[in-house]
């Protein structure tokens, strides 16, 4: 099977575990359920009155937009092509597996959003009253709304997550969280998006983050290659560990 294909694979098989992954739910994600749900019901209670005090001026809100697309779409994307063919020629196995990691949970973000983004039907601060309603028209004129989450904090905290754990240094997780965090701020700033919309936006990139990089991590630990000696020459071995 071609590498796009593998890929195009793993992404379809996470979002299904993505989906279904609150029927996994224990008792100890209780102990980050609850505060994030607290904390998003404040952020939606604190949204209008926190967009009424940014007030609007057009060249802020155009220079933060242009941050928050070159931090959180532009930069992740062209980190994770680049780092592919670097990998590549360089025989860096850690870059590789970074970069389709990194691009895998991307695209896993992108997806979930934009179901969630038709599901939730919420309108941006720059719509309606201003107040980003829910629905606010029913059926009649949906979709009416796609702030809630913010894609590109979605998109940023997902590549984070995979390369803050993959290169686990200080330095790295100081950088990559920091133009998450970045990217985030400026969604608000720009007048894309709520505080709430980029908190929820921001928890489930860097879950879908976690998720990926996790899951590749165990299944890679199933197999392992090795180079073995036959009576027709040398040869390539894939061994499953079925102790797991």
């Amino acid at each position: 099977m071609s590498a796009p294909k593998v890929c195009a694979l793993h992404v379809l098989q996470d979002e299904v575990g993505i989906i279904a992954s609150p029927s996994r739910t224990s008792a100890k994600d209780f102990f980050w359920i609850v505060p994030f749900g607290v904390a998003t019901g404040v952020a939606l209670d604190y949204d209008a009155h926190a967009m009424r005090s940014l007030g609007v001026d057009q060249q802020r809100q155009d220079r933060f937009e242009t941050v928050s697309n070159v931090g959180g779409i532009y930069a992740p994307v062209a980190a994770s092509g680049t780092g592919y063919f670097v990998a590549h020629i360089t025989h860096n196995d850690l870059m590789r597996e970074t970069a389709v990691l990194s691009a895998e949970a991307m695209a896993d973000a992108t997806i979930l959003n934009q179901g969630l983004k038709y599901a939730i039907d919420r309108q941006d601060p720059q719509q309606g009253d201003g107040t980003g309603r829910f629905w606010p028209h029913g059926l009649s004129t949906w979709p009416d709304g796609q702030s809630m989450p913010s894609e590109h904090a979605m998109n940023v905290w997902a590549f984070a997550h995979v390369v803050a754990t993959q290169y686990n240094g200080p330095a790295t997780k100081a950088l990559v969280y920091s133009v998450a965090t970045t990217v985030s701020v400026s969604r608000v700033i720009a007048r894309q998006h709520f505080p709430a919309d980029v908190l929820v936006g921001s928890v489930f990139g860097y879950l879908i983050g976690g998720y990926v990089v996790h899951r590749r991590s165990r299944e890679a630990s199933y197999f392992s290659l090795s180079g073995v000696v036959t009576t027709n020459g040398r040869g390539v071995q894939l061994s499953y560990n079925f102790s797991h």
